[in-house]
């Protein structure tokens, strides 16, 4: 049955394929850091000092809407090759994901196609919906891409209080936050819109939990079954030591926001996006997974989402939402991005790693200026050998 699954997912991955910026490999020499991270230093091709003008402005909150930056860690060619952290923040500092925490579900999906036979293609349903709900034939795939359909306001809300991921959270859904999601309303047919709301993802984690964790009966036997499984399957193998997931009252993961780790920690499972899924010459996840997650979904009104990750679209500044991350010569970045500006930034084509974390205001112009900040960074470091410019069509 798993054979025939990671068949079909396999020839879906093909259907749906487009050209992408390879992924570069482990170089030689280098070890993966499951236990510690290589350190290297500043190569003589390192603008080094945009560099560290963009990293004073940030620590010197000298960018007003940039707000505060308590941890910058910069992976290249797989050694950490400059670390900053703020005032009261060190290495050893757990910070949290808010959004990024839905590409860490994105990876635990990948994990159960691969181990559980998980096929993405196959309706994923809920125990509250029947067999003739159109929500109960929602694909796994169409949920992690957020072309749902499902009722949900979040980036469209004018405050955080009127936001139904906040009511999840914090107010009548917080003891159990998929029953919460499952009540909302399906507005748009399948795979005909995207929009960004969290409900996708807590759906999709519930799912997941009673896969990993059937025998569980209790929110207790839950919480600790569903952690144990994330452990062994994603954290302990890439020294992901830090980690640590929130739960609600229900016992099910609050994977679509609350999950806390060390800086150092968040590159880790940018490092394992960036190989390809494979670590220490192990596959975490399947082939094609990678690409699946910075490929964008099917909806028409979108190009700048691929499922649990965000893309830079191949032209333009990305819709419904602009999200262009000018890196140089590539628009091959892609990233994990949470409230408040954190970032998993990855740049193939650089074989590089940015994690940011830190706190701005929800000011129009915050997410505007991080990613033109990020961009500074990035842009400090050189393409690949392997890796010749090509401009992207529109470089506005």
């Amino acid at each position: 049955m798993r054979f025939l699954a990671a068949l079909i997912w396999l020839s879906a991955s093909v259907a749906w394929a487009h050209p992408l910026q390879s992924l570069p490999t482990q170089p030689v020499g280098v070890p993966f850091p499951t236990r510690e991270w290589p350190i290297g230093s500043l190569q003589d091709d390192v603008d080094r000092e945009s560099l560290e003008a963009a990293s004073e402005d940030a620590f010197a909150r000298r960018v007003p809407d940039l707000g505060a930056t308590y941890a910058l860690v910069v992976v290249q060619r797989g050694r950490i090759v400059y670390e900053r952290y703020g005032e009261g923040v060190t290495r050893k500092t757990r910070l949290p994901s808010w959004s990024m925490a839905k590409s860490v579900s994105h990876a635990l999906v990948g994990i159960a196609v691969r181990r559980l036979g998980v096929n993405i293609d196959a309706a994923m349903g809920h125990p509250a919906w029947r067999a003739d709900d159109p929500r109960a034939r929602i694909s796994w795939r169409t949920w992690m891409q957020m072309a749902d359909g499902l009722r949900n306001s979040e980036f469209q809300s004018p405050t955080f209080a009127t936001m139904d991921a906040a009511h999840m959270l914090y107010g009548r859904g917080r003891q159990d936050n998929a029953a919460f999601c499952a009540q909302e309303p399906l507005i748009h047919a399948p795979r005909t819109h995207w929009n960004y709301n969290s409900c996708a993802w807590v759906l999709t984690d519930d799912a997941l939990t009673r896969l990993a964790a059937p025998q569980s009966q209790t929110a207790t036997e839950r919480r600790r079954n569903y952690a144990a499984w994330m452990e062994s399957e994603l954290f302990s193998p890439i020294g992901l030591r830090s980690a640590l997931a929130e739960f609600d009252g229900a016992g099910r993961p609050t994977g679509s926001a609350w999950l806390f780790a060390t800086a150092r920690d968040y590159a880790r499972l940018g490092l394992l996006y960036l190989r390809d899924g494979v670590w220490e010459g192990r596959r975490i996840l399947p082939e094609g997974w990678v690409d699946f997650g910075r490929t964008a979904g099917p909806a028409s009104n979108s190009n700048a989402y691929g499922a649990g990750w965000w893309i830079t679209p191949p032209d333009g500044r990305g819709r419904p939402r602009a999200t262009l991350i000018e890196t140089g010569c590539y628009r091959d970045a892609f990233s994990a991005q949470g409230r408040r500006g954190q970032f998993i930034l990855l740049v193939p084509s650089k074989d590089l790693v940015v994690v940011r974390l830190g706190y701005f205001s929800d000011a129009p112009d915050a997410w505007e200026a991080t990613y033109a900040w990020i961009g500074r960074v990035a842009r400090a470091f050189p393409q690949l050998e392997s890796a010749p410019c090509q401009p992207g069509r529109d470089r506005n």
